[in-house]
């Protein structure tokens, strides 16, 4: 059984390594440990969607994730602008450049049409101050929980939330890495990018 070590790794390496790690033998059981409960998810959410069984137990030293290869999935990826999922890619918590005041409420007022829109993203990936969008004390954060009511993804960028000191003051949501965000970029039928 290979063994990882991530306990020391900053957001997305242990995911990184870990897909490697899968992708390079994908029929031995690999253990994982890890510190950080982001990482954690990161890597069973990379697991699951691999088709590995996962079993997790609690250590001193931390978490210790070990992945069974199970059945494997079958993926239907879309190429690229043939109808695979719309993705909203949010880079900022304003709209567009100029008085920043206007830019949050330009920002504001798109995220409440698409309340009222009949095609919405699948998933909406908030990356660097876009991540502040779904905190405590953002005007947004109802719009984006009605967003989230109606099945839409809601993913923040792990290392956004780290630099900007923000990640306990997570609303809404599930925490993400890179390599998710610009894999789903990749396969995506659209990006719209704010």
């Amino acid at each position: 059984m290979k063994q990882i070590d991530c306990r020391n790794l900053q957001c997305p390496q242990p995911v990184i390594q870990v897909r490697k790690a899968l992708q390079a033998d994908p029929q031995s059981t690999i253990e994982v440990l890890l510190i950080d409960r982001v990482a954690q998810q990161n890597v069973k959410r990379l697991a699951e969607s691999s088709g590995y069984q996962i079993k997790e137990e609690q250590t001193a030293e931390g978490m210790c994730i070990t992945l069974t290869p199970g059945q494997p999935v079958t993926r239907n990826i879309s190429s690229p602008n043939s109808g695979g999922s719309i993705i909203l890619l949010c880079a900022s918590d304003k709209m567009g450049e100029g008085d920043p005041e206007l830019g949050q409420l330009l920002l504001k007022n798109f995220l409440m049409t698409l309340l009222e829109t009949a095609e919405t993203p699948e998933t909406i990936y908030l990356v660097n101050s876009g991540v502040k969008l779904v905190c405590t004390g953002a005007d947004t954060v109802e719009i984006l929980q009605k967003l989230a009511c109606r099945g839409i993804d809601i993913a923040s960028c792990g290392l956004c939330l780290d630099f900007y000191k923000i990640k306990e003051q997570l609303q809404i949501g599930r925490i993400t890495n890179m390599l998710e965000i610009a894999e789903a970029q990749l396969n995506a039928g659209r990006i719209i990018r704010l």
